[in-house]
C-alpha cells in the first residue's frame, strides 16, 4: 500500500538485467568478447568480472536501465485503469475478539476528555471538551462523538489516518448529527443504534439501508487504518454490505456505523456501497412533502434565534432574485441549498477567521457568525468562524425556511496516489457538510466550506452518448417510415463519403514514397483545417456565451479568459476575492490592482447589485491585455 516496495524493485531490476545478459551469451556459446580477449586471460578469480564488464559495461548498463524503467512507466501511464474488484474477494483482517457487552450507545474518541460525556462516549484521554470553551485535541478531529463542541480553538497536526482503494471517490462518512445545541451538535436518538451481527463462519454483515434514489451506483471501498481511530466506521454513502473483522457492529439513526472497539492501526474492512446518482432536474421537482419523521427531527432550529435567521436567509434570496437576469424567484428547495451553500462560501463578508473569540455561555453560533461576536474589541464587528461554523450555519439556515437538514462528518477524498491506486486520508481531512433531504431521493450532501468543492466527489456517469442515443431513439419511433429512411439514406451517405476519404488516405501509404508523403502532407493539412475550424468555433461560442451574462460578469469572465491563456487558472473552489489575492504574487502592481478592482466590482454586483461604472471596467480589463501583450513583445522580441 505504499511505495516502499519501489526500492527493491529497483534493486532487483539491477541484478537481474546483467544475469539475463550474461544467461543469454552462455546459452548462444559466447565466452569472451573477442576485442577484450587479451583483458580477460590471465586474470584468474577477476575472469568472472572482466567478462562481466566486457560484455556489460557500466555506461550501457546505465543507459539500458533508465531504457526500460522509462518504458515500463510508460506503459504503466498508458494501461486503462478498469474498476477494481471484478472477484468478490476482500480484504478484512483476522478476527477480533473483545470482552464485555457491546453497547452500541458508545462512541469512544480517544480525543475527548475521560467522562466528557455521559452514558460512556467520549472515554478519552485527549483535550477535546464536549461543552464549554477550550482547545482541540491535535490529532484527534472534535467532530466524532456523541456530542461535539463548536466552542473549540486551534488546529490539528496532520498526521496520516487511512488509506482507501475505492473504485469512486468519494466523502469517506463517519457520522451524523440531528440536533443543534447552540454551540455544538448532538445525536439525539443515540440510543436507538441498533446491533447487527454476522455468522461466525463469514466477514459479511447486511446492512439493510433505508430506500435510496431512483438510481444508485454499487462502489466497493476497502480502508486500513493506520493511526489509532475511534470505533467508528468511515464508508461512502448508503453502506448496504460491510466485511468487518469483530462478529457484532451498529447503525446508529443517522447512518452512522460503529465498531465494539477502537479501529487499530493495521487494521483492514471493506465496506459495499449504493451510492446515488446526484440529478439536479430530478431534485429540483422532488417538492416539500416531507414525512412525519422527517420533520419532526430534521427542522428544528433555537427559538431565540429562529426569526432573526429566517429573516436574513430569505433576504439572501431576495438579492439573488435583484441580480438575476431571471425575474422567477429561487422556489425550489434543491436550488435554495445550492445558492446559500455558495453563498456562504463566495460572500466576502464571511470568512474563515484563524482568531475567532471563545462564544459566552448564552451566545449562539449561528447568531454570532452571520451577526457578529460579543467577545470582541469594542467598535469592532467580527463575522464569520471556522470552516465547520460554515456548514452548522448553512443548515440552520435552511432549517429555518422549512428545509430538513442535518450535519455529517467524514473526511475528503484525500490526495491520490496513482503508483498504488489508494486515497492517502489525513486527519487534517476531516470536515464537517451539510445533508439536506429531498423526498423519494434520500440526503445529498452540500459544502459551504471556503476553498472546498459546492457538490463533494461522488459517482458520475461517464456515458456521455446515452442520453443522445436515447433521444434519437425516441425521435425515430414517432416518425413516418419514409423520414426515417431518408434519414438513413443521409446518414449512409455521410458514412459512406467519410470511409471513401479514409479508404483513399490509407491507400496512399502502399504507394511507395510519394504515396507517403502525400498521405502524411494531407494528414498535417486536414489536421490544420480541423484545428482552424474548431478554434473558429470555439471562438464564435465563447463571444455567444458572453453575450448572455450580464454585464458585469461578461466583464469579469473575459478578464479570467486572458488570465487563464497565460497559466493563471481560478481554480473552482476559489472565491473571486481569493483568487485576485493569489494574482498578486505573479503580476507587476499595475496589473494585479486592475485584476482586484474588477474582482471587487464583480462581488458587489453578485451579492449587493451594485452595477458599477461598466464603461470602466471594460477600459480596465483591456488595458490589463495590451499589458499583457506588451511584456510578451518583450520577451520573445
Amino acid at each position: 500500500q505504499t511505495l516502499t516496495f519501489g526500492p527493491l524493485l529497483l534493486v532487483f531490476l539491477a541484478l537481474a538485467l546483467p544475469t539475463l545478459v550474461l544467461d543469454y551469451r552462455s546459452r548462444l556459446g559466447l565466452k569472451k568478447v573477442e576485442d577484450r580477449k587479451q583483458k580477460v586471460e590471465g586474470k584468474g578469480k577477476n575472469e568472472s568480472l572482466s567478462l562481466f564488464a566486457a560484455t556489460l559495461s557500466p555506461k550501457y548498463f546505465g543507459l539500458l536501465l533508465l531504457i526500460i524503467v522509462g518504458l515500463g512507466l510508460t506503459i504503466f501511464a498508458f494501461l486503462p485503469r478498469l474498476p477494481g474488484y471484478q472477484l468478490r474477494t476482500f480484504p478484512v483482517s483476522a478476527p477480533i475478539k473483545y470482552q464485555g457487552d457491546f453497547d452500541s450507545r458508545s462512541i469512544l474518541n480517544p480525543g475527548y476528555v475521560r467522562g466528557g460525556n455521559q452514558k460512556g462516549t467520549g472515554g478519552g484521554r485527549g483535550r477535546n471538551l464536549d461543552k464549554g470553551p477550550g482547545e482541540v485535541d491535535s490529532t484527534f478531529y472534535y467532530g466524532f462523538n456523541q456530542r461535539i463542541n463548536q466552542n473549540l480553538r486551534g488546529e490539528m497536526k496532520p498526521q496520516v489516518v487511512m488509506r482507501v482503494r475505492s473504485q469512486a471517490a468519494g466523502f469517506w462518512r463517519v457520522l451524523g448529527f440531528d440536533k443543534y445545541t447552540g454551540q455544538g451538535w448532538e445525536i439525539s436518538r443515540n440510543e436507538q443504534a441498533q446491533k447487527v451481527n454476522r455468522p461466525r463462519w463469514s466477514y459479511q454483515f447486511y446492512l439493510n439501508p433505508y430506500p435510496n434514489a431512483p438510481r444508485t451506483q454499487e462502489v466497493i471501498q476497502s480502508y486500513t487504518i493506520v493511526a489509532q481511530f475511534p470505533n467508528l466506521i468511515p464508508a461512502l454513502n448508503k453502506p448496504k454490505e460491510l466485511y468487518f473483522p469483530t462478529t457484532d457492529v451498529a447503525i446508529d439513526a443517522e447512518g452512522g456505523l460503529r465498531s465494539p472497539v477502537e479501529l487499530a492501526e493495521g487494521l483492514t474492512y471493506t465496506v459495499i456501497s449504493d451510492v446515488p446518482f446526484r440529478d439536479r432536474s430530478l431534485l429540483d421537482k422532488t417538492g416539500t412533502n416531507y414525512p412525519k419523521n422527517i420533520r419532526k427531527f430534521y427542522l428544528d432550529v433555537p427559538p431565540k434565534i429562529a426569526e432573526k435567521v429566517r429573516a436574513k436567509t430569505e433576504e439572501i434570496l431576495l438579492a439573488r432574485t435583484r441580480v438575476s437576469t431571471s425575474d422567477r424567484p429561487i422556489d425550489s428547495p434543491y436550488e435554495k441549498a445550492l445558492y446559500l451553500a455558495q453563498y456562504l462560501k463566495q460572500n466576502p463578508n464571511y470568512k474563515i477567521e484563524k482568531a475567532l473569540p471563545y462564544l459566552e455561555e448564552s451566545e449562539d453560533l449561528v447568531e454570532g457568525f452571520l451577526f457578529g461576536y460579543k467577545k470582541t474589541q469594542a467598535g469592532q464587528k467580527v463575522i464569520g468562524g471556522y470552516p465547520d461554523h460554515f456548514s452548522t450555519v448553512l443548515t440552520i439556515m435552511l432549517r429555518s425556511i422549512g428545509i430538513p437538514a442535518r450535519m455529517v462528518g467524514g473526511f475528503d477524498t484525500g490526495e491520490f496516489n496513482p503508483f498504488t491506486g489508494l486515497y492517502i486520508v489525513k486527519n487534517t481531512d476531516a470536515f464537517l457538510m451539510t445533508e439536506v433531504y429531498f423526498p423519494k431521493n434520500g440526503w445529498f450532501a452540500f459544502n459551504p466550506i471556503p476553498g472546498y468543492p459546492l457538490i463533494p466527489a461522488s459517482v458520475e456517469d461517464y456515458q456521455t452518448f446515452s442520453a443522445l442515443e436515447s433521444f434519437w431513439k425516441w425521435i425515430a419511433g414517432w416518425l413516418p417510415t419514409p423520414v426515417r429512411s431518408g434519414l438513413d439514406s443521409a446518414i449512409g451517405f455521410v458514412i459512406g463519403w467519410i470511409s471513401l476519404i479514409v479508404g483513399w488516405f490509407l491507400a496512399q501509404f502502399a504507394k511507395g514514397w510519394v504515396g507517403l508523403f502525400t498521405g502524411l502532407i494531407s494528414a498535417i493539412a486536414f489536421g490544420f483545417i480541423g484545428w482552424l475550424i474548431w478554434q473558429l468555433w470555439r471562438g464564435w461560442g465563447y463571444r455567444r456565451w458572453l453575450r448572455k451574462l450580464p454585464p458585469v460578469e461578461g466583464v469579469y469572465q473575459e478578464m479570467l479568459k486572458d488570465l487563464a491563456s497565460k497559466g493563471f487558472v481560478k481554480p473552482r473552489a476559489q472565491t473571486p476575492l481569493e483568487y485576485a489575492e493569489a494574482m498578486r504574487a505573479n503580476h507587476a502592481t499595475d496589473e494585479s490592482e486592475v485584476i482586484d478592482e474588477v474582482s471587487q466590482a464583480y462581488v458587489r454586483w453578485k451579492y449587493g447589485g451594485e452595477m458599477g461604472n461598466l464603461g470602466q471596467l471594460r477600459l480596465l480589463v483591456e488595458n490589463l491585455r495590451r499589458s499583457q501583450l506588451k511584456q510578451l513583445k518583450k520577451r520573445w522580441f
